[in-house]
């Protein structure tokens, strides 16, 4: 049965030979959709033996996943970003799917290697995608970062670190912070589409909600200083959302009264305590001091 690995690449020069190399025992085709690289993708991707297309350039990835799919001619279709890569028993297992499919879309988890560590908590494992499917099964629709359209059966691959593929996402802070600012003008014109309009109490709702599911719910503090850095880190694109949105309209001038943002501090603050006692109960006896 053949697959067809689709890639779709801006600048990847570095990163796409990796990708390529762990999908050589797997691929049928590989479809290269390029966004206008200038740094020899093209070349590189030609040179291992992809096909490649050529897509207007856009700053995320989803309005080109479809015609990147479209180009694939095998009936079986494995999404692959360029800074991933597909260990060997992925590979093997994806092998025993196409020999007796038990669903038409597959989700696999994904390890996120984040300034060089693996981050297994702060809501980055098991990172499940929908990545491997029949062609015709599933399509992505144009918002930043959405859930694809999937129609068929649907399965999840076990929650283990053998089948998932690994993503070498940020490998530092400027990294970071350059996407942000660019995912972060994309949603907040989301936002404005679907008719929010800003209001200051997001300014300390969103932020600490994002920091106490990452850092609490999502149990960063297992991923030590990686797991607080990337929480914090979370939170200040979550402030840098809305306070993005602020501007965009105009940066309206809300009055605040000294009792309104008492009390929305002191929500916040209560929120706080209580992820501290239900996670951290040896502090207990401290804070009832």
């Amino acid at each position: 049965m053949k697959i067809s690995v689709v890639i779709n690449t801006l600048n990847e020069v570095k990163n796409l030979p990796r990708a390529v190399a762990s999908v050589k025992d797997l691929a049928s085709e590989i479809v290269v959709t390029d966004m206008g690289s200038t740094d020899g993708t093209i070349e590189v991707a030609r040179k291992l033996g992809a096909k490649v297309f050529s897509h207007k350039k856009l700053n995320y990835v989803e309005p080109a996943r479809n015609f990147a799919i479209g180009k694939a001619q095998g009936p079986w279709i494995l999404i692959l970003d360029a800074d991933e890569e597909i260990p060997q028993n992925l590979v093997k297992k994806i092998k025993q799917i196409v020999g007796v499919p038990e669903a038409d879309y597959y989700r696999l988890p994904r390890k996120n290697i984040i300034f060089g560590k693996w981050i297994e908590h702060t809501r980055w494992w098991p990172d499940y995608n929908i990545r491997f499917f029949k062609k015709g099964f599933v399509s992505w629709g144009d918002e930043i970062h959405s859930v694809p359209f999937t129609q068929g059966k649907g399965f999840d691959l076990p929650q283990k670190s053998d089948f998932a593929i690994t993503h070498f996402n940020y490998e530092g802070i400027i990294q970071y912070l350059e996407r942000m600012l660019r995912y972060t003008e994309i949603e907040s014109k989301e936002l404005m589409k679907n008719g929010y309009v800003f209001s200051w109490r997001d300014l300390v709702r969103k932020p600490l909600g994002e920091f106490l599911s990452r850092y609490f719910a999502g149990q960063g503090y297992k991923d030590g200083v990686h797991g607080l850095a990337l929480s914090l880190l979370q939170s200040f694109s979550e402030l840098t959302l809305y306070l993005r949105v602020w501007e965009t309209q105009g940066f309206s001038d809300q009055k605040i009264s000294r009792r309104e943002i008492s009390l929305e501090l002191g929500k916040s603050v209560k929120d706080l305590r209580w992820w501290i006692r239900k996670e951290f109960s040896w502090l207990r006896f401290l804070m009832s001091r």
